[in-house]
Protein backbone atom coordinates (compact mmCIF):
# COMPACT_ATOMS: atom_id res chain seq x y z
CA UNK A 1 0.00 0.00 0.00
CA UNK A 2 1.08 3.51 -0.55
CA UNK A 3 3.29 4.97 1.79
CA UNK A 4 3.91 8.67 2.03
CA UNK A 5 6.72 10.31 0.73
CA UNK A 6 9.68 11.38 2.47
CA UNK A 7 8.54 15.52 1.42
CA UNK A 8 5.69 15.22 3.78
CA UNK A 9 7.56 13.82 7.00
CA UNK A 10 7.79 17.22 8.26
CA UNK A 11 4.46 18.21 9.62
CA UNK A 12 2.53 20.81 7.97
CA UNK A 13 4.48 20.31 4.50
CA UNK A 14 1.26 19.56 1.98
CA UNK A 15 1.58 17.17 -0.99
CA UNK A 16 2.08 18.51 -4.28
CA UNK A 17 -0.94 17.94 -6.92
CA UNK A 18 1.25 14.84 -8.53
CA UNK A 19 1.76 13.08 -5.28
CA UNK A 20 -2.33 13.47 -4.13
CA UNK A 21 -3.17 12.38 -7.35
CA UNK A 22 -0.68 8.87 -7.44
CA UNK A 23 -2.33 8.38 -3.75
CA UNK A 24 -6.16 8.95 -5.02
CA UNK A 25 -5.18 6.35 -7.36
CA UNK A 26 -3.47 3.61 -5.29
CA UNK A 27 -6.25 4.39 -2.61
CA UNK A 28 -9.03 3.95 -5.06
CA UNK A 29 -10.07 0.56 -4.66
CA UNK A 30 -9.89 0.46 -0.94
CA UNK A 31 -12.45 3.33 -1.22
CA UNK A 32 -14.57 1.18 -3.40
CA UNK A 33 -14.17 -2.01 -1.14
CA UNK A 34 -15.39 0.38 2.15
CA UNK A 35 -18.14 1.89 0.22
CA UNK A 36 -19.39 -1.27 -1.23
CA UNK A 37 -19.44 -3.18 2.12
CA UNK A 38 -20.94 -0.31 3.56
CA UNK A 39 -23.70 -0.12 0.91
CA UNK A 40 -24.70 -4.11 1.51
CA UNK A 41 -26.34 -2.64 4.34
CA UNK A 42 -28.02 0.12 2.68
CA UNK A 43 -31.69 0.31 1.21
CA UNK A 44 -30.87 0.14 -2.82
CA UNK A 45 -31.59 3.80 -3.56
CA UNK A 46 -28.52 4.82 -1.92
CA UNK A 47 -25.63 5.77 -4.54
CA UNK A 48 -22.25 3.77 -4.07
CA UNK A 49 -21.10 6.39 -6.06
CA UNK A 50 -21.67 8.97 -3.76
CA UNK A 51 -20.21 6.90 -0.99
CA UNK A 52 -17.19 6.49 -3.06
CA UNK A 53 -17.15 10.10 -3.69
CA UNK A 54 -17.41 10.71 -0.11
CA UNK A 55 -14.64 8.26 0.41
CA UNK A 56 -12.19 10.35 -1.80
CA UNK A 57 -12.90 13.46 0.21
CA UNK A 58 -12.25 11.39 3.18
CA UNK A 59 -8.86 10.46 1.88
CA UNK A 60 -7.50 13.78 0.44
CA UNK A 61 -8.57 15.08 4.22
CA UNK A 62 -6.49 12.07 5.53
CA UNK A 63 -3.44 13.19 2.98
CA UNK A 64 -3.17 16.64 4.24
CA UNK A 65 -3.94 15.72 7.86
CA UNK A 66 -1.76 12.57 8.45
CA UNK A 67 1.20 12.86 10.99
CA UNK A 68 4.04 10.35 10.29
CA UNK A 69 5.25 11.27 13.90
CA UNK A 70 2.22 9.09 15.30
CA UNK A 71 2.90 5.55 15.63
CA UNK A 72 -0.52 5.02 13.29
CA UNK A 73 0.22 4.03 9.62
CA UNK A 74 -1.09 6.32 6.77
CA UNK A 75 -3.04 3.10 5.58
CA UNK A 76 -4.68 3.11 8.88
CA UNK A 77 -5.14 6.80 9.27
CA UNK A 78 -6.26 6.60 5.86
CA UNK A 79 -9.26 4.08 5.83
CA UNK A 80 -10.71 5.73 9.33
CA UNK A 81 -10.82 8.91 7.43
CA UNK A 82 -12.13 7.34 4.11
CA UNK A 83 -15.25 5.39 6.53
CA UNK A 84 -15.82 8.56 8.30
CA UNK A 85 -16.63 10.51 5.43
CA UNK A 86 -18.91 8.77 4.01
CA UNK A 87 -20.96 8.11 7.42
CA UNK A 88 -21.00 11.83 7.46
CA UNK A 89 -22.12 11.44 4.00
CA UNK A 90 -25.15 9.34 5.23
CA UNK A 91 -25.84 11.09 8.10
CA UNK A 92 -26.16 14.74 5.84
CA UNK A 93 -28.61 12.57 3.53
CA UNK A 94 -31.07 11.98 6.53
CA UNK A 95 -32.41 9.19 4.52
CA UNK A 96 -33.86 6.98 7.23
CA UNK A 97 -37.51 7.54 7.75
CA UNK A 98 -38.70 9.17 10.98
CA UNK A 99 -40.56 6.00 11.72
CA UNK A 100 -37.23 3.91 11.25
CA UNK A 101 -35.36 6.12 14.21
CA UNK A 102 -38.23 5.79 16.12
CA UNK A 103 -37.35 2.33 16.30
CA UNK A 104 -34.27 2.72 16.88
CA UNK A 105 -34.05 4.89 19.89
CA UNK A 106 -37.46 2.51 21.46
CA UNK A 107 -34.18 0.03 20.82
CA UNK A 108 -31.48 1.91 22.46
CA UNK A 109 -33.63 2.47 25.73
CA UNK A 110 -34.24 -0.53 25.92
CA UNK A 111 -31.11 -2.04 25.59
CA UNK A 112 -29.58 0.52 28.27
CA UNK A 113 -32.38 0.32 30.84
CA UNK A 114 -32.81 -3.71 30.65
CA UNK A 115 -28.83 -4.28 30.87
CA UNK A 116 -28.46 -1.14 33.55
CA UNK A 117 -31.23 -3.09 36.00
CA UNK A 118 -29.64 -6.98 35.13
CA UNK A 119 -26.47 -6.16 34.80
CA UNK A 120 -25.86 -8.69 31.66
CA UNK A 121 -26.74 -8.59 28.09
CA UNK A 122 -30.39 -8.62 27.56
CA UNK A 123 -31.82 -11.46 25.46
CA UNK A 124 -34.42 -11.34 22.92
CA UNK A 125 -37.84 -11.98 25.15
CA UNK A 126 -36.50 -9.22 27.65
CA UNK A 127 -36.04 -6.70 25.01
CA UNK A 128 -39.73 -7.65 23.04
CA UNK A 129 -41.26 -7.62 26.49
CA UNK A 130 -39.79 -4.55 27.48
CA UNK A 131 -41.50 -2.99 24.23
CA UNK A 132 -44.24 -4.34 24.37
CA UNK A 133 -43.87 -6.53 21.31
CA UNK A 134 -43.23 -10.59 20.38
CA UNK A 135 -39.89 -11.50 19.07
CA UNK A 136 -40.55 -11.80 15.82
CA UNK A 137 -41.95 -8.30 15.70
CA UNK A 138 -38.29 -7.76 17.30
CA UNK A 139 -36.75 -9.39 14.30
CA UNK A 140 -38.28 -7.90 11.89
CA UNK A 141 -37.44 -4.59 13.60
CA UNK A 142 -33.50 -5.26 13.36
CA UNK A 143 -34.18 -5.78 9.78
CA UNK A 144 -35.22 -2.90 8.92
CA UNK A 145 -32.65 -1.19 11.40
CA UNK A 146 -29.35 -2.80 9.91
CA UNK A 147 -27.97 -0.40 7.79
CA UNK A 148 -28.90 2.50 10.85
CA UNK A 149 -27.38 0.91 13.86
CA UNK A 150 -23.75 2.19 12.73
CA UNK A 151 -21.96 2.13 15.65
CA UNK A 152 -19.90 5.57 16.41
CA UNK A 153 -16.74 4.84 17.63
CA UNK A 154 -15.46 8.61 17.47
CA UNK A 155 -18.04 9.57 19.80
CA UNK A 156 -18.02 8.21 22.82
CA UNK A 157 -18.44 10.92 25.02
CA UNK A 158 -14.70 11.04 26.65
CA UNK A 159 -12.72 14.39 25.98
CA UNK A 160 -9.16 15.35 26.40
CA UNK A 161 -7.90 18.06 28.81
CA UNK A 162 -8.93 21.23 26.36
CA UNK A 163 -12.09 19.57 25.64
CA UNK A 164 -11.96 17.65 22.07
CA UNK A 165 -13.54 14.66 22.04
CA UNK A 166 -11.49 11.87 21.33
CA UNK A 167 -12.16 9.90 18.16
CA UNK A 168 -11.08 5.88 16.99
CA UNK A 169 -7.34 7.02 16.22
CA UNK A 170 -6.86 8.54 19.45
CA UNK A 171 -7.32 5.17 21.20
CA UNK A 172 -4.47 3.34 19.05
CA UNK A 173 -1.23 3.78 20.09
CA UNK A 174 0.20 7.09 19.76
CA UNK A 175 2.97 9.36 20.93
CA UNK A 176 3.85 8.30 24.32
CA UNK A 177 5.06 12.12 24.78
CA UNK A 178 1.68 13.15 25.06
CA UNK A 179 -0.09 15.35 28.42
CA UNK A 180 -0.46 12.41 30.86
CA UNK A 181 -3.90 13.22 31.66
CA UNK A 182 -4.52 12.59 27.63
CA UNK A 183 -3.06 9.65 27.92
CA UNK A 184 -4.74 8.18 31.20
CA UNK A 185 -8.22 8.93 29.29
CA UNK A 186 -6.92 6.79 26.09
CA UNK A 187 -6.43 3.93 28.41
CA UNK A 188 -9.85 4.12 29.76
CA UNK A 189 -11.60 3.90 26.55
CA UNK A 190 -9.60 1.26 25.20
CA UNK A 191 -10.35 -0.72 28.11
CA UNK A 192 -13.92 0.54 28.05
CA UNK A 193 -13.79 -0.95 24.40
CA UNK A 194 -11.90 -3.53 24.67
CA UNK A 195 -14.24 -5.09 27.71
CA UNK A 196 -17.38 -3.96 26.01
CA UNK A 197 -16.41 -6.30 23.21
CA UNK A 198 -15.71 -9.13 25.58
CA UNK A 199 -19.05 -8.67 27.52
CA UNK A 200 -20.75 -9.44 24.25
CA UNK A 201 -22.63 -12.60 23.85
CA UNK A 202 -21.01 -15.48 22.19
CA UNK A 203 -22.47 -15.21 18.84
CA UNK A 204 -22.66 -11.69 18.65
CA UNK A 205 -18.69 -11.49 19.45
CA UNK A 206 -17.63 -13.83 16.82
CA UNK A 207 -19.68 -11.77 14.55
CA UNK A 208 -17.97 -8.73 15.23
CA UNK A 209 -14.60 -10.00 15.07
CA UNK A 210 -15.38 -11.49 11.69
CA UNK A 211 -16.96 -9.07 10.18
CA UNK A 212 -14.59 -5.73 11.44
CA UNK A 213 -11.23 -8.20 12.03
CA UNK A 214 -11.58 -10.52 9.11
CA UNK A 215 -13.30 -8.57 6.97
CA UNK A 216 -15.62 -10.94 6.30
CA UNK A 217 -19.15 -10.51 4.44
CA UNK A 218 -22.47 -11.40 5.76
CA UNK A 219 -23.12 -14.30 3.66
CA UNK A 220 -19.41 -15.72 4.66
CA UNK A 221 -20.10 -15.38 7.96
CA UNK A 222 -23.45 -17.35 7.43
CA UNK A 223 -21.08 -19.79 6.09
CA UNK A 224 -19.04 -19.98 8.85
CA UNK A 225 -21.78 -20.18 11.35
CA UNK A 226 -23.98 -22.59 9.44
CA UNK A 227 -26.55 -19.58 9.85
CA UNK A 228 -28.99 -17.56 6.93
CA UNK A 229 -27.35 -14.34 5.85
CA UNK A 230 -30.10 -12.70 7.25
CA UNK A 231 -29.93 -14.15 11.16
CA UNK A 232 -26.07 -12.83 10.34
CA UNK A 233 -27.49 -9.54 9.66
CA UNK A 234 -29.65 -9.59 12.86
CA UNK A 235 -27.22 -10.88 14.82
CA UNK A 236 -24.82 -7.77 13.71
CA UNK A 237 -27.39 -5.00 14.60
CA UNK A 238 -28.24 -6.64 18.27
CA UNK A 239 -24.53 -6.31 18.63
CA UNK A 240 -24.50 -2.86 17.69
CA UNK A 241 -27.32 -2.32 20.30
CA UNK A 242 -25.65 -4.43 22.80
CA UNK A 243 -21.96 -2.18 22.39
CA UNK A 244 -23.87 0.92 22.44
CA UNK A 245 -25.20 0.34 25.59
CA UNK A 246 -22.43 -1.33 27.61
CA UNK A 247 -19.85 1.73 25.95
CA UNK A 248 -22.59 3.93 27.80
CA UNK A 249 -23.09 1.98 31.24
CA UNK A 250 -19.32 1.38 31.16
CA UNK A 251 -17.99 5.21 30.30
CA UNK A 252 -20.42 6.47 32.87
CA UNK A 253 -19.29 4.06 36.04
Amino acid sequence: MARIPSAYTQRGKPLDAQEKERLILEYAPVIKYIAQRLAIRLPPHISVDDLINAGVIGLIDAIEKYDPSRDNTFKTYAEFRIRGAMLDELRNMDWVPRSVRQKESALNRAYEELERRLGRSAEDEEVAAFLGIDTEELYAWLNQLRGVALLSLDALGLHSHDGEPFNLLDILPGDEAQNPVQMLQKQRLREILARAIDELPYQERVVISLYYFEELTMKEIGKVLHITESRVSQIHTKAIFHLRSKLKLLRDA
